[in-house]
């Protein structure tokens, strides 16, 4: 998925135009529950294209001796990172050193670089902007981010300056399984076991991976990508700029992965930084499958695996229905089990059950448990049919789709899962209008 990137000095207006892009989308489209990016990093979309946006404001240490290099530290980290960047400035304080210093560094990448001149209210404003050609970084492009004019034109060029294939570079059928987690619960010694070599460093130092690491897994019998990612901190604990961005990495290794391996440390717990992340992969429509590590390192005795696996499950309602693997990943113990889990997951993920085998199925039970009537309006569901979808979701046609409740909507779901293997794999049921 793209990447763009908002940049600029303090104050210019970068977190009232990054919320004015993927606020209002987030807050309508997703009711799941649980804030699961951090508020500096989101995704949208425009006619019909999605892509995430970054604001890098926030990441820059308020100390005049060392404000300029932040400022720069981080312009440059995003010219790495993005494929587009928006340079804000705003109109009524003009051109500063800090913009010049900016422009001087955008102008030698590669980039597509798009020049935002922000607060542009009125006609004057309009003629003022016209100050900012000097930076010699194109048109700019006049919005103000706190009423939204402007911002349309604005999306449109973002668009065209996208690439025109985001996709992963690692374009075939294979599925991308991600290892995602808190740092230092044991990801890249995973990988490594895995791999049977030091593809990565490890250490005990929380941070040492920086990048997502994708390597080829070919052995018995499975073909695959894995990737190692760099651990996801709280947001409090992000404030280095370069572990940002590897939490960027991240979240994209996340969104161009098919599975996820969620990691924790059996001596930890399930921490809400763990729930985080599931809520990420969740919402990004991941398959899933729950690696407790360190297994050797505490006491056990006959129920203690089931008594956890209540306990995950637990925390992770409503979606809870998600395979738990207890490993040692220095021992080597059941570390083949994750994989093969996985590649289960990923089958299911991929499923495609026939309308009439759905039909066969749901018509009997729904007419054995309707949705409860509201406001004295009967309510029937006519038929199901998988929509076809890279993930699974389902569609029932119902004469009254507005009346359904959330109870009725999770009853559905765990009939589904109770006749097919959708273990790891999130589901979505609309309720469309016949």
């Amino acid at each position: 998925m793209s990447l763009v990137a908002i940049v600029g000095r303090p104050n210019v207006g970068k977190s009232t135009l990054f919320n004015r892009l993927v606020g209002r989308r987030q807050a309508i489209v997703d009711s799941t529950a649980g804030t699961t990016r951090d508020r500096h990093y989101g995704k949208t979309d425009w006619n019909g294209k999605e892509f995430s946006v970054i604001d890098t404001g926030g990441y820059t240490v308020n100390s005049d001796d060392v404000f300029e290099d932040e400022i720069r530290r981080q312009v440059l980290l995003a010219i790495e990172e993005a494929d587009v960047i928006l340079f804000m400035v705003e109109v009524s304080t003009g051109i500063t050193d800090l913009d010049m210093m900016m422009a001087d560094l955008l102008r030698r990448t590669t980039k597509k670089v798009l020049l935002v001149c922000n607060k542009v209210d009125n006609n004057d404003q309009l003629y003022a902007s016209h100050e900012f050609y000097s930076l010699g970084l194109g048109d700019p492009y006049s919005i103000s981010s706190m009423s939204g004019s402007g911002t349309g034109d604005l999306m449109d060029a973002i668009l065209a300056a996208l690439p025109a294939n985001a996709q992963s570079e690692l374009e075939d059928d294979l599925p991308h399984i991600t290892v995602v987690g808190r740092p230092n619960v044991g990801k890249s010694s995973l990988t490594n076991a895995l791999l049977g070599e030091e593809r990565n460093i490890v250490t005990s130092i929380a941070g040492t991976t920086r990048d997502s690491i994708h390597t080829r897994y070919n052995k018995f019998g499975m073909d695959f990508y894995l990737v190692d990612t760099a651990g996801m901190r709280k947001k409090g604990k992000t404030m280095e700029d370069l572990e940002f961005y590897s939490v960027m990495r991240s979240i994209r290794a996340i969104e161009e992965s098919d599975v996820c391996i969620l990691m924790l440390d059996a001596q930890q717990g399930l921490e809400s930084q763990d729930l985080n992340i599931h809520n990420l992969i969740v919402r990004n429509r991941k398959g899933c499958v729950i690696v407790v590590n360190k297994w050797d390192l505490i006491e056990k005795d006959s129920n203690t695996m089931k008594e956890w696996r209540e306990f995950i499950a637990k925390k992770l309602a409503p979606f809870s229905d998600i395979p738990v693997v207890f490993t040692s990943v220095l021992n080597k113990q059941r570390i083949l089990d994750v994989l093969q889990t996985a590649i289960l997951v990923h089958q299911a993920r991929k499923r495609r059950i026939s309308t009439s085998e759905l039909n066969d199925y749901f018509l009997p039970i729904i007419e054995n448990w309707p949705p409860p009537s509201t406001k004295g309006k009967y309510i029937k569901i006519k038929y199901v049919t998988q929509l076809p979808t890279p993930t699974p979701q389902f569609a029932f046609f119902v004469n009254l789709p507005q009346y359904i409740r959330e109870p009725y909507r999770r009853f559905l779901e765990n009939k589904l899962r109770e006749n097919w293997n959708f273990s790891g794999v999130p589901i979505q049921i609309y309720f469309r209008q016949k």
